[in-house]
């Protein structure tokens, strides 16, 4: 290794890798890396060993299957995926992409984002038995999801109705709590409903990204029409719709619930990767439910409760301007493909 000027510790981690380190200098959470065999990214890793393992096979099964536009984990000069500094503090070598993050406000970034998450899926549509890793197999469906995040909710509003001084902002939470509680019982029985009736036939299997958000796609001059796909650490077993739904509801927020960016983001996907009725149902049910109000009051519940800032009243306030447009949005949505 020469030419390294970062004065980190955490740098004597490369030591661990067959490559030649010409230079090393500070991302974001990160120490990035000019080697002989290309860029690199050094990250911190908190996950378990069996999920990286995962993680790699899945990288390694859609490069194979024509998808070339994800990063790639290395392994060390022992043939693991995780090193260790001085410290036992874990990380993982990883390829990087020079680019900037697909912006949300460029709606041709957007709809390419869509094109590639759809190929992605493509190329991770699998059996068990193609990718090793099975631990990491997770029941789909929604289902459990909303009735732990419907006890937390109903836990949140009782400490809320059983304190005694109330900031403004727990006046202004509680007063708008019990719509989106009643919102949140109401999908989660539509869900149980849904699946009784219909019955939970497989979807196909997919791995999913997990965190399909725009940081996490870089636009640059590599594959897939100029876009990569970074940072696969909470990939899993799941329903593709979950990763639609990610991306889709942060842009649809942004553009007030605009109907024609919504039919826009969803044709797109469905030109290249077909949706069944099922999974547009539970593209549905995601947008339905009330995650955002859930996440505004999860934090709030788990954060220290005597300074909340200002943002969280924000985010509230916005939450309830948007609130007719959603329900247009979804009303319309229902009709189109319910």
């Amino acid at each position: 290794m020469g030419g390294i000027y970062v004065n980190d510790r955490a740098v004597s981690v490369l030591e661990n890798y067959e490559i030649e380190v010409l230079r090393t200098w500070k991302g974001r959470g990160a120490i990035l890396c000019e080697s002989d065999k290309g860029l690199l990214i050094l990250k911190e890793y908190n996950g378990p060993k069996d999920k990286v393992i995962f993680q790699d096979a899945l990288l390694q099964s859609i490069r194979q299957r024509g998808f070339l536009a994800a990063e790639s984990l290395l392994k060390t000069k022992e043939g693991e995926l995780i090193a260790y500094d001085q410290d036992r503090v874990p990380y993982i070598l990883k390829t990087y992409f020079e680019g900037k993050e697909c912006n949300l406000r460029d709606i041709k970034e957007c709809v390419q984002a869509v094109k590639t998450l759809a190929k992605l899926h493509e190329a991770a549509q699998m059996e068990e038995r193609d990718i090793s890793g099975q631990s990491q197999r997770m029941e789909r469906g929604i289902d459990k999801d909303y009735e732990k995040h419907n006890r937390e909710l109903k836990k949140v509003r009782k400490f809320l109705k059983d304190k005694s001084q109330k900031t403004n902002f727990e006046i202004f939470l509680l007063k708008n709590y019990d719509y989106f509680l009643n919102m949140a019982l109401r999908t989660a029985e539509e869900v149980s409903a849904y699946s009784a009736e219909n019955g939970k036939e497989d979807a196909p299997c997919i791995i999913c990204h997990g965190d399909y958000q725009y940081h996490n796609i870089i636009v640059g001059s590599h594959g897939m029409e100029g876009m990569a796909v970074v940072n696969f650490e909470k990939c899993v077993w799941d329903n593709p719709v979950r990763d639609l739904y990610l991306f889709m509801r942060k842009l649809l927020e942004k553009s007030g619930w605009s109907q024609e960016l919504g039919t826009l983001l969803l044709d797109t996907y469905r030109r290249e990767r077909p949706l069944q009725p099922e999974d547009c149902r539970q593209l549905y049910f995601r947008l339905l439910y009330p995650e955002k109000f859930w996440k505004i009051a999860n934090f709030y519940y788990n954060s220290g409760k005597a300074w909340i800032p200002g943002r969280n009243m924000d985010k509230l306030e916005k939450l309830l301007a948007q609130e007719q447009e959603k329900i247009r949005f979804l009303e319309n949505f229902k009709s189109m493909y319910g």
